[in-house]
């Protein structure tokens, strides 16, 4: 069950562009229950790419290799394979009739080094022959190489469609391995690591692992067996206690999003929501509607950058502004329910802020944010104070915003008051 995973690129090794392949592999294979044993980055080197490929460790079964296929002068890995695997290079008529109406569908001309594209090392088979993304995959002794494409979305589907479930069928004492994600915000990495200390005391199993992820941490609890039943009935209870331990700030027990979240909650509870935005510029309302449907629940936004579009689109008191300031409590108060009864929606959210890098001062120090909710009977505001870069700053806002929507709905004390 063991296996490598090579990634070629000059853009790896010199740093460019993170190894996102390498890692997508690693953790659906691993999830899997199959075992990764190395990983190997080398940049667009003929010898380089040759070495690694000869150097696969005798206890590999399978090698995931990305990067290098394609038209262009740097896309060798065809031509790598067929001199360091002993196998000649032939062309191959399904992948040249494939590469033909893709070109033809398009308008353009084959040209030559689309010809080469078609060529593919002796006892290659393609991999996804119907679909637009293509690899090839072929075997040597006891070794099966699977060849895959770099751009990160194609590798991927050849990935999850075609090479886990191939590998998988070739394996069946393959263990049961069932992994938990659970996804937290506004909780610090020290507190954290304080009910890590907690549940690692408890009998159990399961391997436990932290990740930060601005500006959310992500906790996994891994766990291995031989049965469904057993696995799940344990991570059950793991997931359980760390649930009791880290109460509301767990957004996410899977793959959602934050503002999935938050729109599956208006959805549910029949609630729309405005949003008037200063500091964030329109991400708020970016993330919101980057979910599918949400015009159910999203009636719109306002980006009230300056003091005068405050005034003029959201009804923002002259006076206000002037006596406390366009950072401030009652601004973010006012902005919010502005935007709830221009657009008459049942929430209005506001966030007015200082960015950053410059524009603080001693009060108001860059990464001073105020965040505003309105419904019909009340309006409520809280001031924040967020680290870092602008842009940092700005996703910690919309994060935070978009949080304080979740824990409302939910009925969360933390924002008593409202």
């Amino acid at each position: 069950m063991n296996g490598e995973i090579i990634t070629i690129g000059n853009e790896l090794t010199s740093g460019r562009t993170p190894d996102l392949n390498s890692w997508y592999a690693a953790g659906k294979l691993t999830a899997s229950g199959l075992s990764v044993t190395r990983v190997t980055s080398v940049g667009d080197n003929e010898e380089m790419v040759s070495h690694a490929l000869k150097m696969v460790s005798e206890s590999s079964r399978f090698v995931i290799v990305t990067g290098g296929l394609g038209s262009t002068e740097d896309d060798m890995t065809c031509r790598i394979v067929a001199n360091a695997l002993d196998r000649p290079l032939y062309p191959d008529h399904q992948m040249l009739e494939k590469i033909k109406a893709h070109v033809k569908a398009r308008g353009a001309e084959m040209t030559p080094p689309l010809h080469k594209m078609a060529l593919l090392p002796e006892g290659a088979t393609m991999i996804s022959p119907s679909g637009d993304t293509c690899g090839f995959s072929l075997a040597k002794k006891d070794v099966r190489f699977y060849f895959l494409p770099g751009v990160p979305e194609q590798m991927r589907h050849l990935m999850d469609k075609f090479v886990l479930p191939e590998l998988l069928s070739l394996y069946e004492t393959v263990p049961v391995v069932r992994q938990r994600l659970l996804k937290l915000y506004g909780l610090s990495e020290p507190r954290i690591a304080e009910i890590f200390v907690k549940l690692r005391g408890k009998p159990t199993d399961a391997v436990l692992g932290f990740y930060p992820h601005f500006p959310e941490n992500h906790i996994t609890v891994s766990l291995q067996g031989e049965d469904e039943s057993t696995v799940t009935a344990e991570l059950d209870q793991v997931e359980a206690e760390i649930l009791s331990l880290v109460g509301d700030y767990v957004f996410s027990t899977g793959n959602q999003e934050m503002e999935e979240v938050v729109g599956r909650l208006l959805t549910e509870r029949g609630k729309t929501i405005s949003v008037a935005e200063s500091c964030t510029g329109g991400l708020i309302g970016h993330r919101l509607t980057n979910v599918p449907g949400s015009s159910d629940y999203f009636c719109g936004g306002v980006v009230s950058y300056s003091n005068q579009s405050k005034v003029n689109m959201l009804g923002v008191d002259v006076e206000t502004i002037n006596k406390y300031g366009a950072v401030s409590d009652e601004t973010a108060q006012e902005m919010a329910r502005g935007i709830r009864e221009r657009m008459k929606s049942n929430l209005g959210l506001a966030v007015t802020g200082i960015a950053g890098p410059d524009g603080g001062n001693k009060d108001k120090p860059v990464g001073t944010v105020y965040i505003g909710l309105s419904n019909a009977e009340e309006v409520f505001s809280r001031r924040y104070r967020f680290w870092g870069q602008r842009k940092q700053i700005k996703l910690n806002t919309s994060m935070m915003a978009l949080d304080w929507i979740r824990r409302y709905l939910n009925g969360d004390q933390i924002l008593s008051g409202i």
